[in-house]
């Protein structure tokens, strides 16, 4: 039994070893992807909205990268975020470009939602809208009685 668990441990040992092997070329590491898209700012905040108003915000960003940069997916953490971009265009180095994002204040309370940006076909940056939803109130201002005083 205790071979049997030994030839089990040293199995895998040399399985780890050789997962690690294979993870790295000539024997030094894989090179960490070289980031290419910088944003001018990874966070915004709406501050205070009224319930059942719509806001947008822009992202601009650049390809800081020595190569071609494309956006290939925008994705919003729910439904009531929507992110626009430009789908199909391939950002040369130093380029900018836009992404805006909407957000369908339906709901009160505060919120905090991630939009996440894939690009380059494996990289990713996740950018932040935040805000708070007050209520707006049901019916208009009430009516001024006062007013019939005026009249006379």
């Amino acid at each position: 039994m205790k071979k049997f668990i030994t030839l089990v441990c040293i199995s895998f040992i040399a399985f780890g070893a050789k997962a690690q092997m294979d993870s790295t070329f000539n024997g030094k590491p894989a090179a960490a992807p070289v980031e290419a898209l910088s944003l001018k700012e990874a966070e915004f905040s709406f501050g205070k909205i009224p319930q059942g108003k719509p806001v947008t915000h822009i992202f601009e960003f650049t390809n800081i990268g020595k190569d071609s940069l494309r956006i290939i997916n925008v994705q919003a953490s729910c439904g009531c975020t929507t992110p626009e971009w430009e789908k199909d265009k391939v950002l040369a180095p130093g380029a900018t470009s836009k992404i805006t994002v909407g957000y369908n204040a339906a709901a009160e309370g505060n919120f905090t939602k991630p939009v996440t940006i894939t690009y380059n076909a494996n990289q990713t940056k996740v950018i932040f809208i935040k805000g708070e939803v007050w209520k707006t109130p049901a019916t208009s201002a009430p009516e001024n009685k006062s007013l019939d005083d005026l009249k006379n």
